[in-house]
């Protein structure tokens, strides 16, 4: 009978549709296509509401403490911890992944180079490196085959290392749109963005000119009558010197000669002007999955308080990412560090407690659970 049996394909695990992505740019980076360095001026440099989006998921997300799990205990003695916890020289482990939870939201994309590995070990450190310096160089099937870094007018590509293994870990956020790049929120809210922009520029504008809005001095003289040359510069440096500007708010004008004043724009309160800038602002927030309560914007009362609103933050949209990243971190690093598990260690977030407190209740009074069946439903290992 093993004469005649088949002799077995060696696997390969490829997607057949993947390789279709490369065939014209096999070897070549793909630099993201959206302009980074205007999505961060713009938005987060420029707008309170999305700086302090950004701010408050990188800083949250970065808070949950990422635990090590080995045979099915915590094990805070693995070299994995230790990586964790002290990434670099230059940085402790929240301040990594701040930086690296920060880049995710503004491009939507976050790199993790690992580096210093010695022979037999798993790396020694960890780096954020700034997405809008990094390009996807897709290999003959499409998948990354490597990186390209810029910086200082120079490249460094980040390859695959003898066993296959890729030292640069690349977390996006889906994007219908492309094969290799994450879509970013800023992106998303970039219209509500430049109305929040617009509006403060406008109002700034306003008040620099006497808080009046713009408007023409008509003369009213007889039919065919004109102001003289001399009339019409006389009247135009006036305005210049003694109206325009914040120093002469409130002056009056005086007005001779059949001159009337006509505005030509609408008043702040024509445009509804307050109302539709917190609109913009709770468009921004929705982009990011941040309660509008939280950033004191008025308006939205989806949550009866500001602890309900706190709760479903973490809930929605910090547990998730932070989730989300362990999971990566963990199948980035396991064939480095071999049966090592990273995980999200949610009992150590205040944020969270009265949740935690309310389900540790729920698990006490039912009687018929074993401790080891409360332990599994309370998230607890081993």
């Amino acid at each position: 009978m093993a004469l005649f049996a088949r002799r077995r394909v060696p696997e390969i695990k490829d997607s057949r549709a993947a390789r279709l992505v490369a065939l014209t740019s096999g070897g070549r980076p793909q630099w993201t296509p959206r302009d980074y360095g205007a999505l961060a001026s713009e938005g987060f440099a420029k707008n309170p509401v999305a700086y302090r989006c950004v701010r408050m998921i990188a800083e949250a997300a970065a808070a949950v403490p990422l635990a090590v799990f080995h045979g099915g205990r915590r094990a805070d003695d693995h070299p994995l911890a230790g990586l964790l916890a002290a990434p670099n020289p230059e940085q402790g482990g929240p301040d990594l992944m701040e930086a690296f939870f920060g880049h995710l939201q503004v491009a939507g994309n976050g790199y993790l180079e690992a580096s210093g590995e010695a022979a037999g070990e798993g790396p020694s450190e960890l780096y954020a490196l700034r997405p809008d310096r990094m390009a996807v160089v897709p290999g003959p099937r499409g998948w990354p085959a490597a990186y390209d870094y810029q910086a200082g007018g120079r490249t460094a590509r980040i390859g695959r290392d003898g066993d296959g293994w890729l030292p640069v870990l690349h977390l996006k956020l889906f994007n219908p749109t492309s094969d290799h790049y994450g879509a970013s929120p800023l992106e998303a809210a970039a219209f509500a963005i430049d109305v929040h922009n617009a509006s403060g520029a406008w109002n700034k504008g306003l008040l620099d000119n006497a808080a009046r809005p713009s408007g023409a001095l008509v003369y009213g003289g007889r039919d065919g009558d004109r102001l003289s040359e001399e009339q019409f510069e006389r009247l135009k440096a006036e305005l210049a010197g003694a109206h325009a500007g914040a120093d002469n708010a409130g002056r009056p004008l005086l007005l001779e000669g059949g001159l009337e004043w006509k505005p030509m724009s609408l008043t702040p309160a024509d445009l509804d002007f307050v109302e539709g800038k917190h609109a913009a602002a709770r468009e921004i927030a929705l982009a990011f999955g941040v309660p509008p309560q939280l950033l004191g914007i008025p308006g939205d009362n989806t949550y009866a308080n500001y602890r309900e609103a706190n709760g479903a933050f973490w809930r929605h949209t910090v547990v998730p990412l932070a989730e989300r990243a362990a999971r990566a971190i963990t199948a980035w690093l396991a064939p480095k560090f071999p049966g090592a598990r990273v995980g999200c260690d949610l009992d150590a977030v205040p944020a969270l407690s009265a949740e935690r407190d309310a389900l540790w209740a729920r698990l006490e009074a039912a009687s018929f659970l074993t401790d080891e069946e409360r332990r599994r439903l309370a998230g607890l290992e081993g």
